[in-house]
Protein backbone atom coordinates (compact mmCIF):
# COMPACT_ATOMS: atom_id res chain seq x y z
CA UNK A 1 0.00 0.00 0.00
CA UNK A 2 2.54 2.38 1.04
CA UNK A 3 5.10 2.01 -2.24
CA UNK A 4 1.35 2.44 -4.26
CA UNK A 5 0.98 5.78 -2.51
CA UNK A 6 4.52 6.45 -3.48
CA UNK A 7 4.05 5.67 -6.84
CA UNK A 8 1.38 7.54 -7.00
CA UNK A 9 2.75 10.75 -5.96
CA UNK A 10 5.54 10.26 -8.02
CA UNK A 11 3.43 9.94 -11.02
CA UNK A 12 1.72 13.05 -10.08
CA UNK A 13 4.84 14.82 -9.76
CA UNK A 14 6.19 13.82 -13.03
CA UNK A 15 2.72 14.91 -14.16
CA UNK A 16 2.77 18.43 -12.81
CA UNK A 17 6.52 18.64 -14.55
CA UNK A 18 5.75 17.53 -17.95
CA UNK A 19 2.89 20.14 -17.61
CA UNK A 20 4.95 23.04 -16.60
CA UNK A 21 7.29 22.64 -19.14
CA UNK A 22 4.51 21.79 -22.06
CA UNK A 23 2.77 24.83 -20.77
CA UNK A 24 6.01 27.01 -20.53
CA UNK A 25 6.77 25.95 -24.32
CA UNK A 26 3.81 27.31 -25.81
CA UNK A 27 3.76 30.25 -23.45
CA UNK A 28 7.23 31.08 -24.83
CA UNK A 29 5.68 30.81 -28.48
CA UNK A 30 3.25 33.57 -27.68
CA UNK A 31 6.10 35.73 -26.22
CA UNK A 32 8.15 35.45 -29.70
CA UNK A 33 4.93 36.49 -31.46
CA UNK A 34 3.95 39.12 -29.11
CA UNK A 35 8.01 40.55 -29.49
CA UNK A 36 7.87 39.79 -33.30
CA UNK A 37 4.57 41.94 -33.21
CA UNK A 38 6.17 44.74 -31.41
CA UNK A 39 9.28 44.43 -33.71
CA UNK A 40 6.87 44.59 -36.59
CA UNK A 41 5.01 47.78 -35.24
CA UNK A 42 7.72 49.95 -34.55
CA UNK A 43 9.50 49.04 -38.09
CA UNK A 44 6.08 49.96 -39.70
CA UNK A 45 6.48 53.46 -37.58
CA UNK A 46 9.80 54.14 -38.64
CA UNK A 47 8.79 53.35 -42.46
CA UNK A 48 6.24 55.80 -41.73
CA UNK A 49 8.21 58.24 -40.36
CA UNK A 50 10.07 58.81 -43.04
CA UNK A 51 7.54 59.55 -45.50
CA UNK A 52 6.90 62.95 -46.18
CA UNK A 53 6.34 65.99 -48.80
CA UNK A 54 8.56 68.93 -50.00
CA UNK A 55 6.84 72.58 -50.27
CA UNK A 56 8.31 74.35 -52.96
CA UNK A 57 8.16 78.56 -52.69
CA UNK A 58 7.98 80.76 -54.88
CA UNK A 59 10.60 82.68 -56.13
CA UNK A 60 8.56 86.06 -55.26
CA UNK A 61 8.11 84.35 -51.73
CA UNK A 62 9.68 87.24 -49.36
CA UNK A 63 11.52 86.48 -46.16
CA UNK A 64 8.41 86.89 -43.95
CA UNK A 65 6.22 84.70 -46.21
CA UNK A 66 8.65 81.78 -45.96
CA UNK A 67 9.09 82.29 -41.92
CA UNK A 68 5.36 82.73 -41.64
CA UNK A 69 5.36 79.10 -43.81
CA UNK A 70 7.99 77.83 -41.48
CA UNK A 71 5.81 78.37 -38.64
CA UNK A 72 2.68 76.99 -39.99
CA UNK A 73 4.92 73.73 -40.71
CA UNK A 74 5.95 73.62 -37.27
CA UNK A 75 2.94 73.78 -35.34
CA UNK A 76 0.75 71.86 -37.80
CA UNK A 77 -0.36 68.47 -35.68
CA UNK A 78 0.75 66.46 -38.57
CA UNK A 79 4.24 67.57 -38.93
CA UNK A 80 6.88 64.86 -37.14
CA UNK A 81 10.05 67.23 -38.40
CA UNK A 82 10.41 69.90 -40.91
CA UNK A 83 13.94 71.30 -42.79
CA UNK A 84 14.38 74.29 -44.62
CA UNK A 85 16.58 74.24 -47.91
CA UNK A 86 17.33 77.54 -48.97
CA UNK A 87 18.07 78.12 -52.88
CA UNK A 88 21.87 78.74 -51.78
CA UNK A 89 21.71 75.54 -50.17
CA UNK A 90 19.91 73.75 -53.04
CA UNK A 91 22.24 74.74 -55.03
CA UNK A 92 25.27 73.76 -53.77
CA UNK A 93 23.93 69.82 -52.80
CA UNK A 94 23.26 69.72 -56.55
CA UNK A 95 26.75 70.70 -57.10
CA UNK A 96 28.19 68.52 -54.74
CA UNK A 97 26.00 65.70 -56.36
CA UNK A 98 26.57 66.14 -59.86
CA UNK A 99 29.53 68.25 -60.15
CA UNK A 100 27.93 70.77 -62.24
CA UNK A 101 28.24 74.35 -61.40
CA UNK A 102 24.49 75.69 -62.50
CA UNK A 103 25.32 79.27 -62.82
CA UNK A 104 27.90 78.95 -64.62
CA UNK A 105 25.77 77.03 -67.31
CA UNK A 106 23.12 79.04 -67.08
CA UNK A 107 24.25 82.37 -65.49
CA UNK A 108 20.99 82.16 -63.07
CA UNK A 109 20.15 79.80 -60.50
CA UNK A 110 16.83 77.93 -61.32
CA UNK A 111 16.33 75.73 -57.79
CA UNK A 112 13.86 77.14 -55.56
CA UNK A 113 13.86 76.94 -51.79
CA UNK A 114 11.84 74.67 -50.10
CA UNK A 115 10.95 72.64 -46.62
CA UNK A 116 11.10 68.70 -46.60
CA UNK A 117 8.63 67.63 -44.03
CA UNK A 118 8.16 64.56 -42.38
CA UNK A 119 4.55 63.44 -41.07
CA UNK A 120 3.75 61.62 -38.43
CA UNK A 121 2.94 58.09 -38.86
CA UNK A 122 -0.98 58.30 -38.04
CA UNK A 123 -0.89 60.90 -41.36
CA UNK A 124 1.47 59.08 -43.55
CA UNK A 125 -1.53 57.59 -45.55
CA UNK A 126 -2.73 59.12 -48.98
CA UNK A 127 -6.04 60.30 -47.61
CA UNK A 128 -4.05 62.57 -45.38
CA UNK A 129 -1.31 63.91 -47.19
CA UNK A 130 -3.92 64.84 -50.11
CA UNK A 131 -5.71 66.97 -47.79
CA UNK A 132 -2.55 68.52 -46.33
CA UNK A 133 -1.66 69.08 -49.82
CA UNK A 134 -4.74 70.90 -50.96
CA UNK A 135 -4.62 73.02 -47.44
CA UNK A 136 -1.21 74.39 -48.33
CA UNK A 137 -1.93 75.02 -52.00
CA UNK A 138 -3.86 77.77 -50.76
CA UNK A 139 -0.99 79.55 -49.74
CA UNK A 140 0.19 82.07 -52.90
CA UNK A 141 3.63 82.13 -51.76
CA UNK A 142 3.99 78.35 -52.00
CA UNK A 143 4.68 77.24 -55.96
CA UNK A 144 3.94 73.66 -55.70
CA UNK A 145 3.68 70.59 -52.53
CA UNK A 146 5.13 67.79 -54.08
CA UNK A 147 4.08 64.06 -52.93
CA UNK A 148 5.44 60.50 -53.64
CA UNK A 149 1.31 59.43 -53.90
CA UNK A 150 2.77 56.21 -55.62
CA UNK A 151 5.14 55.42 -53.10
CA UNK A 152 3.17 56.16 -49.94
CA UNK A 153 0.59 54.13 -51.43
CA UNK A 154 2.71 51.22 -52.00
CA UNK A 155 3.94 51.42 -48.76
CA UNK A 156 0.76 51.26 -46.45
CA UNK A 157 -0.07 48.25 -48.94
CA UNK A 158 2.58 46.74 -47.49
CA UNK A 159 2.21 47.58 -44.05
CA UNK A 160 -1.86 46.76 -44.70
CA UNK A 161 -0.63 43.15 -46.24
CA UNK A 162 1.65 42.41 -42.97
CA UNK A 163 -0.61 43.68 -40.21
CA UNK A 164 -3.50 41.47 -41.57
CA UNK A 165 -1.06 38.38 -41.45
CA UNK A 166 0.48 39.17 -38.54
CA UNK A 167 -3.28 39.61 -36.99
CA UNK A 168 -4.53 36.06 -38.52
CA UNK A 169 -1.13 34.21 -37.43
CA UNK A 170 -1.92 35.57 -33.84
CA UNK A 171 -5.48 34.57 -33.81
CA UNK A 172 -4.45 30.75 -35.12
CA UNK A 173 -1.48 30.92 -32.24
CA UNK A 174 -4.00 31.66 -29.74
CA UNK A 175 -6.58 29.11 -30.42
CA UNK A 176 -3.57 26.76 -30.73
CA UNK A 177 -2.04 27.52 -27.68
CA UNK A 178 -5.39 27.43 -25.87
CA UNK A 179 -5.82 23.65 -27.23
CA UNK A 180 -2.58 22.70 -26.06
CA UNK A 181 -2.79 23.99 -22.89
CA UNK A 182 -5.78 22.80 -22.63
CA UNK A 183 -5.06 18.73 -23.49
CA UNK A 184 -2.04 19.58 -21.31
CA UNK A 185 -4.18 19.98 -18.12
CA UNK A 186 -6.18 17.82 -18.90
CA UNK A 187 -3.64 15.01 -18.86
CA UNK A 188 -2.45 16.17 -15.60
CA UNK A 189 -6.56 16.14 -14.26
CA UNK A 190 -6.68 13.05 -15.68
CA UNK A 191 -3.72 11.29 -13.47
CA UNK A 192 -6.44 12.39 -10.72
CA UNK A 193 -9.52 10.51 -11.48
CA UNK A 194 -9.81 7.93 -9.68
CA UNK A 195 -8.73 10.43 -6.64
CA UNK A 196 -11.63 12.42 -7.58
CA UNK A 197 -14.21 9.41 -7.63
CA UNK A 198 -12.60 7.91 -4.65
CA UNK A 199 -13.79 11.78 -3.14
CA UNK A 200 -17.42 11.84 -4.81
CA UNK A 201 -18.06 8.46 -3.14
CA UNK A 202 -17.07 10.16 0.35
CA UNK A 203 -19.90 13.00 -0.46
CA UNK A 204 -17.59 15.64 -1.68
CA UNK A 205 -19.45 18.04 -3.59
CA UNK A 206 -18.20 19.22 -7.04
CA UNK A 207 -16.86 22.25 -5.81
CA UNK A 208 -14.70 20.65 -3.02
CA UNK A 209 -13.50 18.44 -5.58
CA UNK A 210 -12.65 20.58 -8.44
CA UNK A 211 -11.15 23.58 -6.16
CA UNK A 212 -8.19 22.01 -5.21
CA UNK A 213 -7.21 21.07 -8.95
CA UNK A 214 -7.86 24.36 -10.37
CA UNK A 215 -5.74 26.30 -7.56
CA UNK A 216 -3.15 23.58 -8.79
CA UNK A 217 -3.33 24.46 -12.33
CA UNK A 218 -3.11 27.99 -11.62
CA UNK A 219 -0.27 27.27 -9.82
CA UNK A 220 1.59 25.25 -12.63
CA UNK A 221 0.76 27.78 -14.97
CA UNK A 222 2.32 30.69 -13.04
CA UNK A 223 5.46 28.91 -12.88
CA UNK A 224 4.90 28.06 -16.14
CA UNK A 225 4.69 31.43 -17.71
CA UNK A 226 7.79 32.77 -15.42
CA UNK A 227 9.53 29.81 -16.82
CA UNK A 228 8.88 31.17 -20.18
CA UNK A 229 9.68 34.56 -19.33
CA UNK A 230 12.86 33.58 -18.26
CA UNK A 231 13.56 31.84 -21.55
CA UNK A 232 12.21 34.60 -23.68
CA UNK A 233 14.75 37.37 -21.48
CA UNK A 234 17.74 34.80 -22.21
CA UNK A 235 17.01 34.89 -26.32
CA UNK A 236 15.88 38.59 -26.40
CA UNK A 237 19.72 38.93 -23.93
CA UNK A 238 21.36 37.10 -26.61
CA UNK A 239 19.82 38.86 -29.72
CA UNK A 240 20.74 41.88 -28.32
CA UNK A 241 24.55 40.88 -27.47
CA UNK A 242 24.30 39.85 -31.19
CA UNK A 243 22.42 42.48 -33.15
CA UNK A 244 22.02 45.92 -30.25
CA UNK A 245 19.79 47.49 -33.17
CA UNK A 246 17.03 45.00 -31.66
CA UNK A 247 17.03 46.60 -28.82
CA UNK A 248 15.73 50.21 -29.93
CA UNK A 249 12.66 48.72 -31.55
CA UNK A 250 10.43 48.14 -28.60
CA UNK A 251 10.91 49.42 -24.87
CA UNK A 252 11.28 47.77 -21.64
CA UNK A 253 8.10 48.56 -20.64
CA UNK A 254 6.77 47.14 -23.58
CA UNK A 255 8.55 43.67 -22.82
CA UNK A 256 6.95 43.67 -19.40
CA UNK A 257 3.70 43.82 -20.66
CA UNK A 258 4.71 40.91 -22.45
CA UNK A 259 5.61 39.42 -19.67
CA UNK A 260 2.52 40.18 -17.57
CA UNK A 261 0.54 38.88 -21.10
CA UNK A 262 1.98 35.75 -20.19
CA UNK A 263 1.59 35.16 -16.27
CA UNK A 264 -2.59 36.53 -17.48
CA UNK A 265 -2.55 34.24 -20.75
CA UNK A 266 -1.01 30.88 -18.43
CA UNK A 267 -2.94 31.63 -15.24
CA UNK A 268 -6.65 31.88 -17.01
CA UNK A 269 -5.92 29.08 -19.48
CA UNK A 270 -4.67 26.15 -17.36
CA UNK A 271 -7.47 27.81 -14.95
CA UNK A 272 -10.33 27.41 -17.95
CA UNK A 273 -8.70 23.97 -18.71
CA UNK A 274 -8.47 22.88 -15.26
CA UNK A 275 -12.54 23.95 -14.79
CA UNK A 276 -13.41 21.71 -17.62
CA UNK A 277 -11.34 18.59 -17.08
CA UNK A 278 -12.52 18.25 -13.77
CA UNK A 279 -16.21 18.53 -14.68
CA UNK A 280 -15.95 15.76 -17.12
CA UNK A 281 -14.21 13.78 -15.02
CA UNK A 282 -16.59 14.58 -11.95
CA UNK A 283 -19.53 13.32 -14.21
CA UNK A 284 -17.90 9.71 -15.00
CA UNK A 285 -18.91 7.00 -13.39
CA UNK A 286 -16.71 4.31 -12.56
CA UNK A 287 -16.53 2.00 -15.60
CA UNK A 288 -16.26 5.11 -17.68
CA UNK A 289 -13.05 6.32 -15.98
CA UNK A 290 -11.26 3.22 -17.70
CA UNK A 291 -12.39 3.84 -21.07
CA UNK A 292 -11.58 7.24 -21.36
Amino acid sequence: MGNSVKKSKISYVNTNITSIISVALVLLLLGMGAILGLFARSATERIRANIGFDVSMSDAASDMQILEVKRQLSSAPYTASVKYVSKEEALLAWQQETGEDLMQVLGFNPLTAEFEVHVKPEYAVADSLGAIEMSLSRNPAIESVQIHRDQVEAISDNIRSILTVLGVAAIALLIISFALINNTVRLTVYSRRFLIYTMKLVGATPGFIRRPIVVSNIINGLIAALLASVLLSAGLFYIHKVEGGWSMMFTPAEVWCVYGGLVVVGIVLCCIGAVLASNKYIRLDYDELFKR
